[in-house]
């Protein structure tokens, strides 16, 4: 029999546990990540592009797309899959800051870093004046959590293997517009599909 899949999560420590969708980061766009895609409509940064899914999206839309992670083999996939993926921690210094049309937060990465002010005010500084940051969010009820997480990584029967501890976020819809304010930024638009929760931010 074929060994069984090794599953993820990732533990919070408040004692929050997700199971890591890694199966759908390395699947085709869902739905959901068309319809962000659809809403970009010029050169556009995928933060925390993980395997590429998003990047490649964007990509087959005939925008400029430029993946950013600080994984070598999160790059190394998205380049795998024609698309141009950059090795950088988001707080690093990127090509084309101040002219990006688009920035994008997606699957959690709201909480690189474990300061949401911090990471939106940064998001904010890639754009041009008139750019928008789309961003994956808790559904309402969230609020704001910040603190410290690691993720577990095994396969049924097998032992389980934790990873480094890391600062990381969590930001609830309900949060977002005085998350975003404290920013600089305002929420122009809500999105929705099915129980996960976008906003589109722009600048004040």
């Amino acid at each position: 029999m074929p060994p069984a899949p090794s599953e993820h999560w990732l533990v919070h420590t408040d004692g929050r546990r997700d199971l890591l969708p890694v199966r759908r980061w390395h699947g085709p766009p869902e739905p959901a990540i068309e319809s962000l895609a659809a809403r970009c409509d010029g050169p556009t940064i995928d933060l925390g592009c993980g395997p590429g899914r998003l990047t490649r999206a964007l990509a087959q839309r005939g925008l400029v797309a430029l993946g950013v992670d600080i994984s070598a083999e999160a790059v190394r996939l998205t380049q795998g899959r024609g698309v141009v993926a950059l090795r950088r921690d988001v707080f690093d210094p990127l090509p084309g800051e101040g002219r990006w049309a688009h920035a994008l937060l997606v699957d959690g990465n709201i909480g690189i870093g474990g300061d949401p002010v911090r990471l939106l005010r940064r998001c904010a500084a890639l754009l041009a004046a008139d750019g928008t940051l789309l961003v994956e969010v808790e559904p309402p009820g969230a609020g704001l959590w910040q603190g410290q997480a690691y993720v577990l990584s095994g396969a049924s029967g097998d032992g389980v293997r934790q990873g480094p501890t890391f600062p990381w976020a969590r930001v609830g819809a309900d949060v977002l517009a005085g998350t975003a304010a404290a920013a600089g930024l305002r929420v122009a638009d809500r999105l929705r599909f099915g129980t996960r929760w976008f906003a589109e931010l722009v600048r004040q």
